[in-house]
């Protein structure tokens, strides 16, 4: 039998992924915008982070938060609220996993709990870059596996921020209403498509590496 804590905590990952799937975020456009956070001065800055922050660690598209930060606030302060607003997510999502779920999944699945905390606590900050810049995954699994398996709070935070910030910029700029010039469009997934490919190479010699160094102390 599954530990309630566990059963809260999958229901919650759950119905953030649902809503994501279904689109329940179609409401959270422009308009909402205008209406609550445009010309609201420091209280509409106030209301986006801490709405941005709560939605995104239950699955809301950090992407998205950056569209609407650029059409609020402009490029350069849309881009940088918005990321303050998904770490300040990650932060939510990272203690709930911690706080609610450590202790029975630990005891449960310790093996594999080992193995990733092994991975995530060596390099953090460099290896929390690389998987917040790889174009797959789900931020909100990141998180709660991260607060599950004991990484250090401090890089990982400082990780994902940067991280976060290439794809913040487009979907930023885009929301600015700054164009962008389809060839710069194309080449810029092209190469983003090339270092992701790069990165994810890097991330699994890692992983294989540290998964034979704990074969080695087994006896």
């Amino acid at each position: 039998m599954l530990d309630k804590k566990i059963v809260f905590l999958l229901i919650l990952i759950s119905i953030g992924l649902v809503l994501s799937s279904l689109g329940a975020w179609d409401g959270i456009n422009e308009q909402w915008v205008d209406r609550h956070i445009r010309g609201q001065g420091f209280t509409g800055i106030l209301s986006f982070i801490g709405f941005c922050a709560l939605f995104t660690a239950c699955g809301f598209p950090r992407q998205l938060a950056a569209f609407l930060g650029g059409y609020a606030f402009g490029f350069v302060s849309g881009t940088l609220l918005a990321t303050l607003a998904a770490s300040f997510g990650l932060l939510l999502s990272f203690y709930v996993a911690k706080i609610i779920a450590r202790p029975t999944i630990r005891k449960k699945y310790p093996e594999k709990i080992k193995a990733i905390q092994n991975f995530l606590n060596h390099r953090t900050f460099s290896k929390t870059i690389i998987i917040r810049l790889l174009p797959v995954g789900s931020n909100l699994i990141t998180n709660l596996v991260a607060g599950v398996a004991r990484v250090d709070i401090k890089p990982f935070f400082a990780g994902s921020f940067i991280g976060y910030l290439p794809q913040m910029i487009i979907f930023s700029l885009a929301g600015s209403g700054i164009e962008v010039m389809s060839v710069w469009k194309i080449t810029l997934s092209i190469v983003l498509f090339i270092i992701s490919s790069i990165l994810s190479g890097y991330l699994y010699k890692e992983y294989k590496k540290n998964r034979r160094k704990d074969d080695a102390l087994i006896p």
